[in-house]
């Protein structure tokens, strides 16, 4: 049995959860199962009502219950957030046990083991439990370790940035 391909967008620039929501439209219109996890963004990013219309072929989900960035939150909100973090990571694993999609994107997923919630330890042993499941993480800051499991890695770098109006 074959494993599936881990790929990482990551960096300081913008569109790493574009790039891996364009994967996953890619993925869906081949016919593939898709499993968004979006992770440190409260509800859900600015455009996720887009990607929500592409149920059920792209499934979109958020644990936590706060509208604001983890970042953002007192100490007792980001307990209480951790917690639905760690819940939306158990979800990830029975996802990947029983094989539920054939693409599983993980957003911001690194900015959980920077912000100290899971070791890197942790996220390699979800990487390890993937089987045939493709694989996207995204985040701004990856660890070696991390990246040595990876198959392909795009480091994302804006150069210049103004507002769409």
């Amino acid at each position: 049995m074959s494993k599936g391909i881990v790929t990482i967008f990551t960096g300081e620039g913008r569109g790493k959860t574009s790039a891996a929501i364009g994967r996953a439209i890619q993925a869906a219109d081949a016919g593939e199962r898709v499993v968004i996890i979006q992770f440190l963004k409260g509800r859900g990013l600015k455009g996720s009502e887009f990607v929500r219309r592409l149920e059920p072929e792209i499934m979109l989900f958020c644990f936590e219950k706060s509208d604001e960035s983890f970042k953002d939150l007192t100490e007792e909100q980001q307990q209480e957030e951790i917690r639905n973090i760690k819940n939306g990571l158990g979800y990830a694993k029975k996802v990947l046990a029983t094989g539920e999609c054939d693409l599983l994107i993980l957003d911001e997923v690194l900015g959980l083991v920077e912000n100290e919630i899971i070791s890197s330890e942790e996220l390699i042993s979800l990487i390890d439990a993937r089987e045939e499941t493709n694989m996207i993480l995204t985040g701004i800051n990856l660890r070696d370790e991390i990246c040595f499991k990876a198959d392909e890695v795009s480091k994302i770098e804006t150069i210049k940035f103004k507002v769409w109006e």
